[in-house]
Parts: structure tokens; C-alpha cells; sequence
């Protein structure tokens, strides 16, 4: 994995060093989507994968990624989700990968981060975020809240050192709320990213893996911190 990383620090999700954004402007070319850029998130999972195995940020090549990182923070502290709609998805995956790796969270541009979530969270506790996002990035954290988004939000927020807070409580209680009587939930919309600004996955299992990981991870910390 450490040889796939790419020159700037970051790593892509099939490849590396296939940056060059000339080739989507070739014509006719395949979604706009012929090279396979470094990522955030991507980078952000690749630290919590090794932090996850007992790594520490001391190696050289992990410095590198926390430096690709910060410098693709938008200026409103979230980051763009390449693979999942869009800066809830980046900015949770960032969030859950700086704490892995052993990062201090009470950097003030990790609880930055966390402060756009909680900006963004809904009047019933849920979060969502439309794909147009990509499009409008004006449009950032707002659209039909959903139980994977929601999902993905708490677990920012707890990586962020935020699980005894109202937002995490009332993300919580939202999931609760909307939980089905056999166990799932509903989610019509769709927040996984195939082509951004060309077409969108509705993953089945996003509606249900991700609330599960979120409450359990929820019930863990309550545990640890009791």
C-alpha cells in the first residue's frame, strides 16, 4: 500500500500518478473521469486502515498524507467526498482517519471540521446532502436527510471527541426514530458517488451497515467513557 502513494502524499483508489487533468478535456472521453487523482478521503482511509494495525504518524510517508490532507481542507473546514456524496462523506472519513493514526483531536482545524457538521445538521437531528453538491458546492451539507449521511456525520463528530454533545444525541435520535420494525431503514436518495456530476449509486446497504457502525460505535464509546 505504502508504494502506491502518490507524490504529493496523497493516494487514489486504483492507481497513482494518473493526475493529469488535461485528459478530461480529450473528447469524448468516459465521464470526465479518465485519470484517478489522490483524494482525501481515500487518503484519509488509507491512514485509518494502518492506525487501526498500531501505526503512529511518525513515518514519513503518513506525514506526507496529513500534509495532502490539510491542504485539500476546504475554507469552510470540510472536505470534498470523491466516492460518497460529498463533504459529509469526505469530511467524516478525514475526521475518523486523523484520529486513527493517532492525531491530536483537539487540533483546531479537526474541531473546525467538526463545527461544520454540526452547522449543517437538520431541525429533526438527521443529516443529508443532495449530489448536486457536486455541481453547487454552495450546496454543502444540505439536502433530504438521510440515515447513511446521518450516519457518517455521528461518526465524525465522535472521532472529533464530540459523542457527549446535543448533535451527537440528536443524530442518535434520529436513527432511532427512523429505524423500521425489522431492523433497517428507509433511503430513497442516493449518496454513493460513482462519476461526480455524471450519475450516483444507491449502495442497498449503506442504508443499514452505516446507522448499525454509527450506533454501535455510539454504544461502545458511552462504555468507555462511563
Amino acid at each position: 500500500m505504502l508504494a502506491m502513494q502518490n507524490d504529493d502524499g496523497g493516494w487514489a483508489a486504483f492507481d497513482r500518478t494518473k493526475d493529469r487533468r488535461w485528459m478530461e478535456h480529450v473528447p469524448f472521453a468516459d465521464h470526465n473521469a479518465m485519470i484517478d487523482p489522490p483524494t482525501a478521503d481515500i487518503t484519509a482511509r488509507v491512514l485509518e486502515m494502518y492506525g487501526r494495525l498500531g501505526m503512529t504518524a511518525d513515518r514519513s510517508e503518513f506525514q506526507s498524507a496529513l500534509k495532502f490532507i490539510w491542504q485539500e481542507q476546504e475554507v469552510d473546514h470540510c472536505w470534498y467526498g470523491r466516492w460518497g456524496v460529498n463533504y459529509l462523506y469526505g469530511t467524516w472519513q478525514v475526521l475518523v482517519g486523523l484520529q486513527a493514526i493517532g492525531e491530536p483531536m483537539n487540533h483546531p482545524r479537526a474541531q473546525a471540521a467538526a463545527d461544520w457538521i454540526e452547522s449543517v445538521q437538520q431541525s429533526n437531528g438527521g443529516w443529508g446532502e443532495t449530489p448536486r453538491s457536486y455541481d453547487e458546492p454552495e450546496l454543502r451539507g444540505q439536502g433530504p436527510t438521510t440515515p447513511s449521511q446521518t450516519a457518517w456525520a455521528l461518526m465524525g463528530l465522535m472521532a472529533a471527541g464530540r459523542t457527549d454533545s446535543d448533535a451527537v444525541r440528536d443524530g442518535v435520535g434520529y436513527l432511532l426514530k427512523t429505524q423500521n420494525a425489522d431492523g433497517t431503514w428507509d433511503e430513497p436518495t442516493y449518496t454513493g458517488t460513482g462519476f461526480p456530476r455524471v450519475f450516483y449509486l444507491r449502495y442497498h446497504l449503506y442504508r443499514i451497515s452505516f446507522p448499525l457502525m454509527a450506533l454501535g460505535r455510539y454504544a461502545a464509546r458511552l462504555r468507555i467513557e462511563d
